[in-house]
């Protein structure tokens, strides 16, 4: 009632020059499409809501790879099928988005009832408003997190009382160590786990594509959108950097979980430039 109520605010949720990506989606849903944060496959439809894929942890690197670019740590993953193009929108861009956005995309409801109605109330509100087919406003990251605040609370009470749960069976059977995969949705979104293991359990390979990862490329194109569209004329004050911000903050970015250093610690290179340009120094503790 506050938000929708005011046309401001309702403004820039639609705000289609700033805050708005038609993206691929991807994220977890169960045999019936239902979202599920721990227990299904990964479904990716395109902007027009078409399931294009959905397919098991096991079959990732069937679907995804990962762009690298010289300036930053972190890889940018897009769908195989598609291809990189850089960074672009549309049916032609691999690029895809995950989180509340993307599991609300992807999804057909919620298995509690409280959340499925609060889906409903955002189905029908965007259909309203003109919408048809996935929300590729990007502030509506915002109202796609507040229903999975309750559908997360319902289920936490289903769990609760879930015998098999609360038993005194709490030891698993164990197979050898060898190589898995596994999947699950975490608030950021989409989180990939890969482990390969010697005899002993120690491991020899990891790959691990976290939800900042899977939403990097679309960030940074965020980024691009709002600057451009907010920008004018080279003057920039507070409120328009704050307004910038607001793109990239719907994705609750954490860049230290999207970047790995095999030392334990931030790779971190410092270049020391000349006013001409040119590097006085460059250190480095990798």
């Amino acid at each position: 009632d506050v938000v929708l109520a005011n046309k401001d605010y309702l403004g820039l949720i639609l705000n289609q020059d700033a805050y708005y990506l038609e993206t691929y989606y991807m994220g977890m849903v169960d045999k019936n499409n239902k979202s599920n944060f721990y227990d299904g496959d990964i479904r990716v439809v395109d902007q027009t809501g078409k399931q294009v894929v959905k397919f098991k942890p096991s079959e990732y690197l069937d679907i995804i790879a990962e762009h690298v670019e010289p300036w930053t740590y972190m890889k940018m993953p897009y769908l195989k099928s598609v291809g990189w193009k850089g960074f672009e929108v549309g049916p032609s861009s691999g690029i895809y988005r995950v989180g509340p956005l993307g599991r609300i995309n992807v999804c057909e409801g919620y298995t509690t009832p409280l959340a499925q109605a609060e889906y409903e109330v955002l189905a029908k509100t965007m259909k309203d408003l003109g919408v048809k087919g996935p929300v590729h406003h990007t502030l509506a990251y915002h109202w796609a997190r507040v229903i999975e605040l309750q559908y997360a609370g319902e289920r936490m009470l289903e769990l609760a009382n879930d015998k098999s749960i609360t038993s005194d069976d709490i030891r698993g059977a164990f197979n050898p160590p060898t190589e898995g995969v596994g999947i699950c949705e975490a608030p950021r979104g989409t989180l990939i786990h890969h482990y390969a293991s010697d005899k002993d359990g120690i491991c020899t390979k990891i790959n691990m594509i976290v939800a900042t990862t899977n939403n990097y490329a679309a960030i940074n194109t965020s980024v691009k959108q709002a600057a451009k569209a907010l920008i004018k004329n080279g003057e920039v004050s507070p409120g328009l950097l704050n307004k910038v911000e607001m793109a990239f903050r719907c994705y609750d970015p954490c860049n230290s979980c999207g970047t790995h250093a095999l030392n334990g610690g931030p790779a971190l290179e410092v270049k020391v430039h000349r006013k001409d340009g040119s590097i006085v120094e460059t250190v480095r503790n990798f």
